[in-house]
């Protein structure tokens, strides 16, 4: 019974640092992709008007 107790502490051990694990490296992601874009100069979005022109 000892054992199987056992079994369970570290298999729910494991499964809280592997779900601590995948939280951290996506906030890495994030942190990357926001840092790539720090090397453009503008990124302003381009807008087109449609509206056509009151004379």
């Amino acid at each position: 019974m000892k054992i199987v107790i056992v079994i369970l502490a570290l298999m729910t051990g494991m499964g809280a640092s592997i779900k601590q694990s995948a939280k951290e490296m996506e906030q890495v992601k994030k942190r990357l992709e926001l840092n790539e874009y720090k090397s453009y100069p503008n990124l302003l979005p381009e807008v087109e008007i449609v509206a056509p022109a009151i004379k």
